[in-house]
C-alpha cells in the first residue's frame, strides 16, 4: 500500500480498538487530525435547547483553558450548534455550511473564543442526532492551515463513518462505565445482542440479550452451536465475514462490516461484525478463542427533529431556525441578539424573512408557531 492509504488503514484500525478501549480515543484523535489536516479533534455533544454540552475524548489540540471557556461560557453563543440540528448525520460541514462566514466573524463566539487562538475554521460531522442535540466528531482548522477545502472533506468523509460506527458500538458496550468485574458479565449487561464466534460461526460466548434473540427465533437462530440468521443472504454474508475474520482482518478491514437483518414480522435490524484479531481487540478475542464480536440492534427510525421539520417546511436558513428558536426560549430583539452574540440589526434582518416566510407578523406568532410543530398531536 502507499504510505497514504497504510496511514489511513492503521488509523481505521485504531478507531475501532478506541471502541472497546476508550483511554485510546485521545491518541485516535490526534492521528485523525494529522490526516484530515487539521489543528485539533474532539468528539463532543451538544444540547440546542439547552445550550450545554458534553465532552466525551479529545486530542490536547486546544488548550484547556479555552476548552473550559467554551463549555462554561461559549457553548451558549456558538452560531453552529442549532444549524446542526438540521444537518444530515455523517457528512462533514465546515463552518460556512452552517452559517454565513461573513455572519460568523461579526459574531462573539468568533470575537472572543476562536479569533484569539488563531482558529479559522472547523469541520463537524453530526455522528447521531434527537430532537434537541447532536453528537460531533469535528476537527479544527488553524489560521496556518486556511478554510477548510474540498481535500479536507474527502478524508474526513474516508474517517466520520468509521468514527460514528466505533462511537456506537462504544455506546453499546459503554465500557467507560461498567464496573463489571470481567468482560463476560459486562456483556450481560448489554442491550444489545452480542455474540463473540469462531470462524466457524460457532458461538463461543453470547450475552442475555443475545440469548434471548436466539430464543425468540424470529431472525436469529442457534443450529448445532452456530449462528445462523433467518434470512439467507444474511447467513451467507456473516459466514464469509467470519470465516475471513479467521484467516485475516485485511479479508474483512478492520472496521468490520454491517449486514442488515430481517425478522419475520418485517421488523430491520441491523448486525455489525467486528473482527477480533488485530490491535488492542486481540487480547478480548484470544481469551474466548472467537475472531469476531457480532453486535445486533435494531435499526434506528430516522424520525426528522421539530426544528429540522420547521426548517424544511418553510424554507428556512440555518441562521433563521437559530434565531427562530432563540425567539422562543428567549424573546426580545435585545435578548436574543445578546444570547446569539449578533447585532441587533442582524436579528431584525432575520426577523423580516421569518415573518415573511412563514406568512406570521409577531414574535408571540412565532414562538406558537413552534408550539405548534413540537406537539404530538400536531
Amino acid at each position: 500500500m502507499m504510505p497514504r492509504e497504510e496511514e489511513l488503514s492503521g488509523l481505521i484500525g485504531g478507531i475501532y480498538d478506541a471502541s472497546l478501549d476508550p483511554s485510546l480515543w485521545p491518541g485516535v484523535l490526534g492521528r485523525a487530525t494529522s490526516f484530515v489536516q487539521g489543528s485539533a479533534a474532539s468528539l463532543i455533544s451538544k444540547d440546542a435547547a439547552s445550550k450545554t454540552g458534553t465532552i466525551y475524548y479529545l486530542d490536547g489540540g486546544i488548550d484547556a483553558h479555552y476548552v473550559q471557556l467554551y463549555f462554561d461560557k461559549y457553548v451558549k453563543l456558538d452560531p453552529t450548534s442549532s444549524a446542526m440540528l438540521l444537518a444530515e448525520v455523517g457528512e462533514p460541514l465546515a463552518t460556512a455550511d452552517l452559517i454565513s462566514y461573513e455572519e460568523f466573524i461579526e459574531t462573539r463566539f468568533y470575537t472572543e473564543w476562536v479569533k484569539p487562538q488563531g482558529l479559522v475554521d472547523c469541520v463537524n460531522v453530526i455522528l447521531d442526532k434527537s430532537a434537541t442535540s447532536v453528537a460531533v466528531f469535528n476537527v479544527f482548522r488553524h489560521e496556518q492551515h486556511g478554510l477548510a477545502n474540498d481535500e479536507m472533506r474527502r478524508r474526513m468523509r474516508l474517517v466520520a463513518p468509521h468514527v460514528r460506527r466505533a462511537v456506537l458500538i462504544s455506546r453499546v458496550i459503554d465500557l467507560k462505565t461498567t464496573q463489571a468485574d470481567t468482560f463476560a458479565a459486562m456483556l450481560d449487561g448489554l442491550s444489545a445482542g452480542m455474540f463473540l464466534v469462531d470462524a466457524d460461526g460457532r458461538i463461543v460466548h453470547a450475552n442475555a440479550a443475545g440469548h434471548a434473540m436466539l430464543a425468540d427465533g424470529s431472525f436469529l437462530r442457534a443450529v448445532n452451536g452456530r449462528l445462523a440468521p433467518v434470512d439467507p443472504d444474511a447467513a451467507s454474508s456473516l459466514r464469509e465475514v467470519f470465516a475471513a475474520a479467521g484467516l485475516d482482518d485485511s479479508a474483512v478491514g478492520t472496521g468490520g462490516i454491517s449486514v442488515p437483518l430481517t425478522a419475520r414480522q418485517g421488523e430491520p435490524l441491523v448486525a455489525h461484525a467486528l473482527p477480533l484479531t488485530s490491535g488492542a481487540r486481540r487480547d478480548t478475542g484470544n481469551a474466548y478463542k472467537a475472531v469476531a464480536a457480532l453486535f445486533v440492534h435494531r435499526a434506528p427510525l430516522d424520525t426528522p427533529s421539530p426544528p429540522e421539520v420547521i426548517a424544511k417546511t418553510f424554507k428556512l436558513t440555518p441562521s433563521e431556525i437559530r434565531v427562530l428558536l432563540a425567539v422562543v426560549q428567549v424573546g426580545g430583539v435585545l435578548g436574543v441578539a445578546d444570547a446569539l452574540g449578533i447585532s441587533e440589526n442582524t436579528v431584525k434582518t432575520h426577523l423580516k424573512r421569518l415573518y415573511a416566510k412563514t406568512g406570521q407578523s409577531r414574535q408571540a406568532d412565532l414562538v406558537r408557531l413552534v408550539a405548534k410543530f413540537s406537539s404530538p398531536l400536531a
